[in-house]
């Protein structure tokens, strides 16, 4: 018990901060924005550090990639299974959340520019991918030409060879070096969450509290659908019977981990028994495991969408229409990749969400308290969903009779 507490030491300390905030919110009514600066402190700290962080994280992880023909097809393998589970993932919480609404009754007034200027859907997807100057790389404004940039330099650091080593060793230690600073920052998080809800329910009232259970009511149940059924599914599409026995009778323990640990990378060595015990081969599960890690993310993106509908809700925004869910899919898909590598409960990918939806920065701490409350089961979807996901990624590599071959393998080895 003792360790489960230390696991969850962090988010827990979050969380009491939440609560702290907003009962002197409750107490002191307007007179708590007094302390808002100290939360504005904690949110200006985090959007100073989201540029270099994820060009370093990204650059440097793709420039580290190795390019051997077998890997090559476990990677095209694998980013279908990602995104198409994710893409399932997405869909799943916004029927949840159409059906049930998170946020309802609470308006707060959202500030729109007065002029807006009219793109052609071409313009805007140039405008969304790509900037004019090198220097406007540089802004949060624009996230998704960061991570196409991003891409680019680590594609370029690989292709270099040797002569591209110094550099690729530079990204990997920035990387480290942001991801450092990140932690250092988040030591800060308590006070700065503390003090923004506690000027956000004193000047916006306590039916905001109201929206957070309805989030949680409407994440807990999808999630655990998806769970027993998507999987499941998953599992049948891999391996047939034997794939759902051996899915649902190793699984179990990477799932206990993940809830234990409430770490995707924690659960990694767990995750990757039980993969070798389904019969996942030892060069796919070494490579969809570990990468599935950080950047396959099914709870993160029901989570995403959870978190795209409530502060539309809280804006009184309509979160209605197919361009609206489409690009509410999108971002879930980018969101969930992001935010796995960051501690502290995925800041980065909802910096992300206020960003591309141009969203005032009140809204950050506003759907950061929703990740805080949803991240255990979150994290148990996000292992779990790697470890299926790997048997697909077997499954389209091996051909369907691949646990058949598998275990007639281990017979002769017995023998």
């Amino acid at each position: 018990m003792k360790e489960k507490l230390k696991a969850y030491r962090f988010p827990i300390i979050l969380f009491a901060s939440i609560i702290i905030g907003s009962i002197i919110g409750f107490v002191f009514g307007e007179k708590a924005e007094v302390i808002k600066p100290l939360g504005d402190l904690f949110l200006n700290l985090l959007f100073m550090l989201v540029v270099p962080l994820v060009f370093f994280t990204i650059s440097s992880a793709i420039a580290n990639m190795n390019s051997m023909k077998r890997l090559g097809k476990i990677m095209g393998s694998m980013m279908v299974v990602f995104i198409a589970t994710g893409i399932i993932a997405s869909i799943v919480m916004l029927v949840a959340v159409t059906a049930f609404p998170p946020a309802q009754g609470t308006d707060i007034p959202l500030t729109q520019p007065e002029n807006t200027e009219e793109l052609s859907l071409p313009d805007q997807l140039v405008k969304t991918f790509t900037v004019p100057d090198f220097i406007e790389i540089f802004s949060r404004k624009n996230m998704l030409a960061l991570i196409v940039f991003s891409v680019l330099v680590g594609v370029a650091s690989g292709l270099s060879g040797e002569k591209g080593r110094p550099f690729t060793k530079f990204l990997v230690s920035g990387s480290e070096v942001f991801m450092r600073l990140i932690n250092l920052v988040m030591y800060y998080a308590p006070i700065g969450l503390g003090a923004y809800f506690a000027s956000l329910i004193g000047v916006f009232g306590p039916e905001l509290l109201g929206d957070y259970a309805r989030a949680v009511i409407v994440y807990y149940p999808a999630a655990i659908l998806y769970f027993l059924i998507g999987f499941t599914l998953y599992a049948f599409i891999a391996g047939g019977r034997r794939g759902v026995a051996r899915f649902w009778k190793n699984i179990f323990s990477p799932a206990a981990t993940a809830l234990a640990t409430g770490s995707s990378v924690g659960s990694l060595p767990v995750n990757l028994q039980a993969a070798k015990r389904i019969g996942v081969p030892k060069d796919i599960r070494e490579t969809v495991l570990p990468l599935g890690a950080t950047i396959h993310m099914d709870g993160s993106c029901l989570a995403a969408i959870l978190k795209i509908s409530f502060v539309f809700g809280i804006f009184n925004m309509d979160f209605t229409g197919l361009d609206t869910f489409l690009t509410a899919i999108g971002i879930s898909l980018l969101a969930g990749t992001v935010m796995s590598g960051v501690p502290g409960g995925g800041f980065i990918g909802e910096m992300m969400i206020i960003t591309l939806y141009g969203l005032p920065i009140e809204a950050l701490p506003i759907i950061s308290a929703i990740g805080v409350v949803v991240d255990p089961p979150a994290t148990a979807v996000n292992v779990t969903g790697d470890t299926v996901s790997s048997m697909l990624v077997t499954k389209q590599l091996e051909g369907k009779d691949w646990m058949d071959k598998h275990f007639e393998k281990e017979e002769e080895a017995i023998i």
